[in-house]
């Protein structure tokens, strides 16, 4: 693995030397675009709107539009604006994991120590271990302050990145059931349901079906073999159905 981010994390007066290293990969297919007409894949250019013409990255530089005008910024201005968070993993404070909500977070890295480092991430691995407790801290990641978690994983330390609360947007809008209460009967046979098909978590037990199901739909078609399908149609049944679907359920859990 080739790391994204070298710096340290700050654990009080204590500097823990590390890299940081992406933790996930994508599963699915591996899909091109393509020119329906004759399947040539479809490429995208970097183009100057003035003049039309292809431009190299080399030539690229990135700015900000303020008063009309724009303001470019190179590296040094990034590191400038926040020398000590580009380079350090602030632990701001240590928080229980459930008390934050699934919705903030986004995605996991792996933290490894430098050598000088060691006995130090050592030392912050097994306090949370043995505290129970996560490390919530803040850093700048490709030009952006992020939100981040840091908690045990076996024996690496773990950063979870997690989006600000003025990144998520406010629910009031949706149109959903409120303010209103099941039936006793109802709820009492959903807990039922819900107990039938309780089991402890087991990420191993989870594939992704749908990639493999899609493969051989694409090794079907290469073959020129005709692929025969039913539409899958979404009844909605009336709200009276209710008791009945849930027995049903009950059933099949069983």
């Amino acid at each position: 693995m080739r790391a994204i981010w070298t710096g340290a994390i700050g654990f009080g007066l204590v500097n823990i030397p590390v890299k940081l290293y992406s933790a996930s990969q994508q599963s699915d297919l591996d899909l091109d675009m393509l020119d329906q007409r004759d399947h040539a894949h479809i490429k995208f250019k970097r183009v100057n709107e003035h003049t039309g013409k292809e431009i190299p990255w080399n030539h690229i530089v990135r700015g900000y539009k303020y008063q009309g005008d724009y303001v470019v910024l190179d590296e040094k201005d990034f590191e400038l604006a926040s020398p000590k968070k580009t380079k350090v993993i602030d632990i701001i404070n240590f928080v229980e994991e459930k008390d934050i909500d699934s919705v903030y977070f986004e995605i996991p890295y792996y933290l490894q120590p430098e050598k000088s480092g060691a006995k130090a991430y050592n030392l912050l691995r097994e306090a949370l271990h043995k505290s129970d407790k996560a490390a919530l801290g803040n850093f700048v990641l490709r030009n952006k302050e992020h939100l981040c978690v840091i908690k045990p994983y076996g024996d690496v330390l773990v950063l979870n990145k997690i989006r600000f609360a003025e990144e998520i947007k406010d629910p009031a809008e949706l149109s959903v059931p409120r303010n209103t209460k099941p039936k006793a009967e109802e709820m009492k046979m959903a807990m039922t349901l819900i107990d039938q098909l309780t089991s402890k978590f087991n990420i191993e037990k989870y594939k992704d079906t749908y990639k493999n199901e899609l493969l051989k739909l694409i090794k079907a078609k290469a073959k020129g073999k005709e692929i025969k399908h039913a539409p899958l149609k979404v009844t909605h049944r009336k709200s009276e159905d209710l008791m009945s679907q849930l027995k049903a359920s009950l059933k099949k859990a069983s």
